[in-house]
């Protein structure tokens, strides 16, 4: 396993992580049995960060995960998140209130069996909670010792330079893969930022750790499916107008084309979609979701060899038209 060292972290973390979103029952794939099989063979691998939240299977992922890692937390770093609460319809809204981050971290601890996580992120803006409450509710809870350091995640730059003048930010998580590099939304949700042009000089300037999430598409990078795919209404995928609706033939035949390149240089697709990422200075760790341990084995794979600058030439080539989708 390779690691990348940034300044806002004291930890090496593993160029390849664990998204622990399908561990939570919202994807074809989930499976909780596989799920704790994953988390082993990845810390067996060298992987030591897993990405999970309150809201990815309504709770369930972080229960998966925190059993899973019993006898071994001390092997791994926990990111989880907060400020993204639900009804009883599962209808979700933003809550990043003092009162509602202080239920939350007592929550996600319980579930994840742990008394401390390590990099504690605010999953999406709540514009309705002045930035000052937050920042106070964060400032307990990281004095009481249940969170080590803080991210944010989905955040406008504007919002990023006033928590960082208030307090201090470790990382920050946001959409992005080849196809996906300042788009404007995710899951029909408006972005408030662009990746490549308002994040990646952040974290490179401050010396963040950057977590890019969906850095195979929701599996289109990852060669899961073919242009016929349809997710059942259990896959949360089947919500992503991206692969389900009018725009999802535009993306294919993108694939298509790089799936070709790939094909040249005799690598797989998820190889070639996960060191265009691991080769960017600015991202730390890669944290995709697999449903086996044959997934996690060829994502492991793929920090093996490097892209050349001929075959990087041809990729930004293909994806230029997507830079700005």
């Amino acid at each position: 396993m390779q690691y990348k060292k940034v300044k806002m972290i004291k930890e090496p973390i593993s160029v390849i992580g664990i998204g622990c979103w399908n561990f939570g029952g919202d994807f074809d794939t989930s499976d909780d049995n596989a799920a704790t099989n994953i988390v082993h063979a990845a810390i067996d691998r060298g992987i030591n960060l897993f990405d999970v939240a309150p809201v990815y299977g309504w709770t369930h992922a972080e229960k998966v995960l925190g059993k899973a890692l019993k006898g071994k937390r001390d092997k791994v770093l926990i990111a989880s998140k907060c400020g993204l609460v639900w009804n009883e319809k599962h209808e979700t809204r933003n809550d990043l209130s003092k009162k509602n981050i202080l239920r939350e971290i007592d929550e996600s601890l319980e579930r994840l069996q742990t008394d401390y996580i390590d990099l504690y992120q605010l999953h999406w803006p709540d514009h309705n909670t002045p930035i000052e409450e937050t920042v106070e509710a964060l400032r307990i809870i990281k004095d009481a010792g249940k969170i080590r350091y803080i991210g944010l995640s989905n955040f406008s730059p504007q919002d990023v330079q006033t928590f960082m003048s208030m307090i201090e930010i470790n990382a920050q998580q946001s959409l992005y893969n080849m196809l996906e590099r300042n788009t404007t939304s995710y899951h029909n949700i408006p972005l408030e930022y662009r990746t490549e042009k308002d994040v990646l000089p952040v974290v490179r300037r401050e010396g963040q750790a950057f977590l890019p999430y969906s850095p195979l598409f929701q599996g289109l990078l990852a060669g899961r499916f073919t242009r016929e795919k349809k997710f059942s209404s259990r896959d949360i995928r089947s919500a992503n107008p991206k692969l389900t609706g009018p725009a999802f033939e535009e993306y294919y035949a993108c694939y298509e084309k790089l799936l070709e390149v790939a094909n040249e240089i005799g690598r797989p697709i998820n190889e070639l979609a996960i060191n265009w990422l691991r080769q960017k200075e600015e991202v730390t760790c890669i944290i995709g979701g697999v449903s086996s341990i044959e997934q996690l084995d060829r994502n492991v794979a793929a920090i093996n060899w490097d892209i050349s600058d001929e075959t990087m030439a041809k990729i930004n080539e293909i994806i230029a038209p997507f830079e700005d989708k």
